[in-house]
């Protein structure tokens, strides 16, 4: 069970919040607030897995709250205003729901706070099959058994997947490469990482993954070779 608290300055958006909550069965919503400061000194009193967290707020906007908050708290957050999307972005969101909720959107994003929470209260996770990128503000699931390839362009990088459409994240080659198996993913470029799996012929310093094509860098063509012999 998820216990939660939802911070809102509007009454009625707060029991909308609880409404929608009753619907999901892993969610315990202990409490709500209008009071920034009250919220503050509950979360210091009693720790909580997940806030409702509105942005536009009168003394404190929720993103300097959140910033305030001294623990590992999922957020979830919700405005009536989508210019702050990218804001809460930067700030690790789970996701980020615009008002009027729908219960198709509230559960979409539960969904996402319930499988992260799974996520990183699973110490093993190199049993798990999956890992979790933050892209379109918001945190994005990805099968490793999906994964085609790797690409890694300026600060970002480019998943390609069977299964789902190509997932975009800030973040470099080196951090994407550790939330993988060593034993199962290489850096064969500066700018790929890839599947052994998936390798289906190697020639010169191309590897070929069915028909794409993906080149061997100086720097890694020992390494790879190597291992891949």
């Amino acid at each position: 069970m998820i216990t939660a608290i939802a911070l809102d300055d509007e009454p009625l958006a707060l029991k909308a919040i609880e409404k929608l909550c009753e619907t999901i069965d892993f969610i315990s919503l202990e409490n709500t607030f209008t009071e920034p400061s009250e919220a503050l000194k509950y979360l210091r009193k009693f720790p909580t897995d997940l806030l409702f967290l509105d942005i536009k707020m009168p003394s404190i906007s929720g993103l300097n709250f959140y910033k305030a908050v001294q623990q590992n708290t999922m957020v979830i957050f919700t405005t009536a205003f989508s210019e702050y999307a990218a804001d809460s972005y930067e700030l690790n969101a789970i996701d980020y729901l615009l008002k009027p909720i729908s219960p198709k959107r509230f559960k979409q994003a539960t969904d996402k706070a319930h499988d992260f929470y799974r996520y990183i209260h699973n110490k093993d996770h190199e049993q798990q099959n999956y890992i979790y990128l933050r892209s379109n503000y918001s945190l994005v699931k990805i099968l490793i058994t999906d994964i085609l390839y790797i690409e890694g362009i300026s600060d970002y990088v480019k998943v390609y997947s069977k299964n789902q459409k190509m997932v975009m994240a800030r973040m470099s080659m080196k951090a994407m490469l550790e939330k993988l198996s060593v034993n199962d993913f290489i850096r064969v470029h500066r700018s790929f990482i890839i599947p052994f799996c998936n390798i289906t012929s190697v020639r010169n310093k191309t590897i070929f993954l069915s028909n794409i094509e993906i080149p061997i860098g100086n720097t890694y063509e020992e390494v790879f070779f190597k291992r891949y012999s």
